[in-house]
């Protein structure tokens, strides 16, 4: 659905952990519209998760609800929640948001819901009968200036987000499809979260399409620990 009277303004990164970096973001629009993409870890993590062991854990910032407060927003000023996927370090909040419409692929949520286990263990957090979803298929323009990109190969369903903004031009949030700067090349190998290597090349390639095309000012890759000590991050934003 393309609504023409809302445009976005800003874009906030939103920095909830480090080593690896894990990123939260909010779009702002003009007419005064709130979308959140992904909502970071659940309340407790790790304890109690179950985690790679090759991995130290985490090193916890602000919560995304936290740093909204400071943006001067509760979790109810959130209209959209759009969902990339529902890994716990991208899913672990969204009961928190129920009054936004959650936007989430039809395949990935039909996964989900079947009982696949790599997103049972917070089924909690994105499966409350509280949430509201909305079941996109492919990629879609979802407002003027923000474009769902479906980008398979790391999970089913993943996607990407395409962010336009007046000032800075487009914004590509590659999330998981592409976590990090030196691995956005065509003939990559997959990682040890990854589903899909063939699925997985084809996004890379359809991102790295998408960047030449559209001439994408920015692309931030959401685990970049290095790319991301280079980025504006919130109260800071793009524009």
């Amino acid at each position: 659905m393309t609504t023409s009277a809302s445009q976005v303004q800003r874009l906030y990164l939103i920095h909830v952990a480090t080593s690896p970096s894990v990123p939260c973001y909010l779009v702002q629009t003009s007419d005064g519209k709130n979308v959140l993409i992904d909502s970071g870890f659940p309340e407790g993590f790790p304890q109690g998760f179950q985690r790679s062991p090759n991995l130290p854990p985490p090193q916890l910032r602000k919560n995304v609800v936290e740093q909204l407060a400071e943006l001067g927003l509760q979790p109810d000023d959130i209209d959209l929640l759009i969902c990339t996927h529902f890994d716990v370090d991208h899913a672990g909040r969204h009961d928190q948001f129920p009054r936004a419409e959650h936007v989430v692929q039809r395949a990935h949520y039909e996964l989900a819901r079947g009982g696949h286990p790599r997103f049972a263990g917070i089924r909690a957090h994105w499966d409350d009968p509280a949430l509201r979803y909305r079941l996109v298929d492919g990629d879609t323009e979802l407002l003027a200036g923000l474009e769902l990109i479906e980008t398979s190969g790391h999970t089913p369903g993943h996607q990407a987000v395409l962010v336009r903004l007046p000032q800075t031009g487009p914004v590509l949030l590659t999330i998981d499809s592409v976590p990090f700067e030196r691995v956005f090349t065509p003939e990559r190998e997959k990682g040890p979260f990854d589903d899909n290597l063939e699925q997985l090349r084809a996004s890379t390639r359809k991102l790295l399409d998408l960047v030449e095309r559209e001439r994408v000012a920015l692309v931030v890759f959401g685990h970049d620990a290095e790319q991301w000590k280079t980025l504006k991050k919130a109260p800071e934003h793009y524009s």
